[in-house]
């Protein structure tokens, strides 16, 4: 369905611009700097996979890099078909899970990475909006209010998990209350399992929360790896206009605007953000790319690299058997 969106989309943008004018200017389009912006987002990918392996194997000594790898592609795919990108978190804990790594050992990890995830996009947002909010203000009024609404969602999400990580009693009183409508419907004994084992599970989630923040040369490595991963993402539409001709493109703008995106998309509900990633990119980048055939393949480029390609290597990577699995099968 959202294959189907992303076309309905790209249609939609093209539909007034010549054919022959378009297949032109794909012609045009130097490979070189299209094969940058690739690697790019498979260091993008990458990098989130060995941010899960270092944070994994911290606690799980047999856990592998391959089903690392599998982590961040699932996440992918989860993020891009729910809305508000929902679904990469339980996804993710799902595959660790397949992988024999521990629930709340999975937990407490994908809980430190999602954080400095979150902390890295609003230490980026801010230097972002130094360097670029005075064009987005002069150009797109509206999206401005987006952005800073995006921006304060994703610092609500940090001060939340930092409380739910280190806030141990009432995290522990607040599963508890949720899971007392369950009694209404299951038995006491199987009710006072599921209690039980949850409990551990907080316990050892709070346990490995602990052992993780009193790391510190981990959490740097993890900042700066994340650092590096993300500016690899925020990279992809100025390789995209190198590509495209556009040599003059400021690289400190254009990856300024593209943190910008990376807000506003985040506050569409529709999964992927569609329309409103595409609406975004159009809007931020329409006076550096003044050809508006060049200005649509940029932006259904830009989405085929962030989005789409995250969408067929996750569904690779979810029918792919964990290690666990493959290595039951050979013996």
């Amino acid at each position: 369905m959202m294959i189907a969106l992303g076309f309905l989309i790209s249609w939609y943008a093209i539909r007034d611009i010549k054919f022959s004018v378009l297949i032109n200017d794909i012609t045009e389009i130097n490979p070189w700097w299209m094969i940058v912006a690739l690697g790019c987002i498979l260091l993008y990918f990458l990098l989130e996979a060995v941010v899960t392996y270092i944070l994994v194997k911290s606690s799980t000594p047999n856990f592998s890099f391959r089903d690392a790898i599998r982590v961040p592609l699932v996440e992918q795919l989860f993020n891009g078909i729910t809305p508000f990108s929902s679904g990469g978190q339980p996804a993710q804990l799902v595959v660790l899970v397949q992988s024999g790594v521990d629930a709340g050992k999975a937990t407490s990890a994908l809980l430190m990475k999602f954080i400095v995830y979150q902390a890295m996009i609003v230490i980026n947002f801010i230097f972002s909006l130094i360097i670029g909010f005075d064009y987005l203000i002069d150009k797109v009024h509206a999206l401005a209010i987006f952005v800073l609404f995006g921006f304060l969602i994703h610092l609500f999400v940090i001060v939340a998990l930092l409380m739910i990580m280190y806030w141990y009693s009432f995290t522990k009183k607040l599963v508890n209350f949720c899971l007392k409508p369950v009694r209404w419907f299951v038995s006491e004994e199987k009710y006072l399992r599921w209690q039980h084992n949850l409990n551990n599970k907080i316990d050892t989630f709070y346990t490995e929360s602990v052992r993780i923040g009193h790391q510190w040369k981990l959490i740097l490595k993890i900042f700066v790896l994340t650092f590096f991963q993300l500016l690899f993402y925020y990279l992809i539409p100025y390789f995209i206009m190198l590509a495209l001709g556009y040599y003059n493109a400021n690289v400190l703008m254009i990856t300024s605007l593209n943190v910008l995106i990376f807000l506003v998309i985040s506050i569409f509900p529709i999964p992927g953000g569609a329309g409103g990633a595409e609406y975004s990119f159009e809007m931020l980048f329409k006076s550096y790319v003044s050809n508006g055939s060049k200005l649509v393949l940029a932006m259904i480029l830009w989405r085929i690299l962030t989005y789409y390609l995250g969408l067929i290597l996750g569904s690779f990577a979810l029918v792919a058997k964990p290690s666990k699995m493959l290595n039951k099968n050979k013996s």
